[in-house]
């Protein structure tokens, strides 16, 4: 094989690799659901109150920050589904 044909089969094959990951990680957020109000300070999913992503909350339980949590337990926990309005 030349280097050509070795670097296009690297290059499809570090694609297909990508796209397998892709979809465990989709399938994996499939069976979770957003959460609002049962993060801690700091341990927040994403974004949310000005902020650019996880980890940043600034208070325990805050009612627009959510967390990802298994389909169906967020109002056992506590949370809801849905952000809170703002005020």
């Amino acid at each position: 094989m030349s280097i050509k044909t070795l670097a296009i089969a690297a290059a499809v094959g570090s694609l297909l690799t990508m796209g397998a990951v892709d979809t465990a990680a989709a399938g994996e957020k499939a069976d979770k659901e957003k959460c609002y109000g049962v993060a801690a300070a700091g341990k927040n999913d994403c974004a949310a109150n000005g902020h650019s992503c996880a980890g940043q909350s600034k208070m325990d339980m805050d009612p627009t920050e959510w967390k990802y949590v298994p389909k169906g337990e967020c109002e056992k926990m506590g949370g809801k589904t849905a952000p809170a309005k703002k005020m």
